[in-house]
């Protein structure tokens, strides 16, 4: 059975209240509605959450800084820093397991920041106000960002990324870290970017303003499609699963389903030359409204895996659920006492044989405020710091070369050389020509064939030659370490025994001058003396007979 979850994240009310918390929440959506975890603390504005596999960033409330949670330890993880207010945030690259934060600043600026490597790339102000919202296309290759300026501009996330930048693009800026187009026919803040889940050269992107217009582009060439004339300002927007329709939802509460292919024709209308230019008006009969005691003004909107319910975020602090066949209000899912700013739809739970990412971030790396990470923007030929580390951990064993259900031309292939079992069956061969050729081998063949056992044969000889004699000087080295040794023996055995015979004269000495009878006792000593010179003597020629 699948499980499908949304994480949602809410904003300080205005009349702040000891019982109302703010945080980050994880909740069930499908089968059944619960609340499974909470990550308190948190204020966050719409578009001020991101989610990747292994973490939760939110971008604080009028703040320059963001909270990290780690969703596999469910705590907080890092609060990091920024020089600037950080007004939008998104992921790239979260399918690759580790991922590219971009964040959109108070002061107009975009900073990418690596999870993986803590490399951050700061451009120039090229929005005149706030980014107020940003958006990645499927592939990761292109960003959107949306300003309160009314302008729209398309970044390429490898451009930024590179370290060798180049400065051309297309609106002729001369810095690097520009983007290489805008998009510039709102003529009023930008409120929402949504991109298609298409990965091809047509996918679209779709966005909304408080001039009431909802623009359907192609980004990469920059062409407006279609513009759609709304009665209100949209203040958020969602995209269908299959790219049929956006939604977009109004202050009083309401929904607008703009559907794409309302209009009766064989061409899809956005791909139509003589519709691009015509702004239309939606049906009447999509504008859903919403119940009288859920009137409040919606932030956010999500639509579900399979495209049949349609999730809403209010003002105040609801979440409700939208029957997208119906075309109508369905219940209410959540109420969390704040105003819910976004919400984010996770990939459902239960299909079978689902990839994962090659790697994941147990733990981000923070920004590291050095000369290459905040964009050296006067270099266009930089190359990579020696400081530059990736950390992450892979999720599954390294593929190797081959394995044991490989066939053996498989393994011949990919060895690093040679195998061991190759080598034993050509020299085989070389030894025996007449079983591996048969009676109709041509005897010049077998001729060179044997001269190549004989040079084989003396090459192994003259291996073996040097071998022994190597062996006979490691042998004779042995000896003669062995040798020293036991003459140092000898040394210390003759030196402690001249030490006790002077300490015995000495005694022997001390006796006579006291009148003792000491005559036994120095036929002793000397005897015991003799014999012992003797063993040493007898252990000297032990050795030499030994060599």
């Amino acid at each position: 059975m699948l499980t499908e979850s949304f994480i949602a994240s809410t904003l300080n009310p205005e009349k702040p209240s000891n019982s109302v918390i703010p945080g980050v929440h994880l909740y069930d959506f499908q089968p059944l509605p619960a609340l499974k975890s909470t990550f308190k603390k948190s204020s966050t504005n719409t578009n001020s959450l991101a989610v990747s596999p292994s973490h939760v960033f939110a971008a604080q409330e009028d703040k320059a800084v963001i909270h990290v949670y780690s969703r596999e330890r469910n705590n907080q993880e890092a609060v990091v820093p920024f020089p600037e207010k950080i007004q939008s945030v998104v992921l790239a690259a979260e399918s690759e397991g580790a991922g590219t934060l971009i964040l959109g600043t108070e002061g107009g600026r975009v900073v990418l920041w690596e999870l993986g490597t803590g490399r951050q790339v700061s451009t120039p102000q090229h929005h005149l106000q706030s980014t107020t919202c940003l958006a990645v296309d499927p592939t990761s290759n292109f960003f959107l960002s949306g300003s309160t300026d009314s302008n729209i501009h398309v970044w390429s996330i490898p451009g930024l990324l590179s370290f060798s930048a180049s400065s051309a693009n297309d609106n002729g800026h001369d810095l690097p870290f520009s983007p290489f187009r805008s998009l510039s026919n709102h003529r009023a803040a930008i409120t929402a970017i949504v991109f298609g889940h298409s990965s091809g050269n047509k996918n679209i992107a779709v966005s909304a303003s408080k001039d009431k217009t909802c623009i359907v582009w192609n980004y990469l060439n920059g062409d407006a499609l279609h513009t759609f004339l709304l009665p209100s300002s949209p203040l958020c927007l969602a995209l269908d699963p299959a790219d049929r329709a956006v939604y977009a939802g109004y202050e009083d509460g309401s929904v607008q389903l703009i559907d794409f292919y309302s209009q009766d024709g064989l061409t899809q209308p956005l791909h139509n030359p003589a519709l691009q230019s015509t702004p239309t008006q939606p049906r009447p009969s999509g504008r859903w409204s919403a119940p009288h005691h859920s009137a409040s003004p919606l932030l956010c909107l999500q639509v579900s895996y399979d495209g049949t319910s349609l999730l809403s975020g209010h003002q105040d602090g609801k979440i409700h659920n939208w029957d997208v066949a119906a075309g109508k209000y369905d219940k209410r899912v959540a109420d969390f006492a704040a105003p819910v700013t976004n919400i984010i739809m996770l990939k459902p739970i239960g299909f079978p044989d689902v990839a994962k990412p090659a790697v994941k971030l147990h733990n981000v790396v923070k920004p590291r405020y050095e000369s290459f990470v905040n964009g050296d923007h006067g270099v266009s030929d930089a190359i990579i710091p020696t400081k530059y580390t990736f950390i992450a951990q892979f999720t599954s064993t390294l593929p190797l070369p081959f394995s044991a259900e490989t066939t053996s031309f498989h393994q011949e292939l990919h060895h690093s050389s040679f195998p061991t079992a190759l080598l034993e069956e050509s020299l085989a061969e070389l030894s025996s020509p007449q079983k591996s050729f048969g009676a109709a081998t041509d005897s010049s063949e077998l001729t060179n064939l044997r001269v190549q056992n004989s040079a084989l044969a003396s090459r192994l000889e003259v291996a073996e030659e040097r071998y022994r004699s190597a062996a006979a000087i490691v042998l004779e080295q042995e000896k003669e370490d062995w040798r020293r040794q036991k003459d140092e023996e000898i040394k210390a055995a003759r030196k402690k025994r001249r030490r006790l015979r002077s300490m015995r004269d000495a005694e022997v000495a001390r006796r006579k001058e006291m009148g003792e009878a000491v005559e036994d006792e120095d036929e002793d000593i000397n005897e015991r003396g003799k014999d012992e010179d003797e063993d040493l003597s007898s252990s000297t020629d032990e050795m030499t007979e030994s060599d």
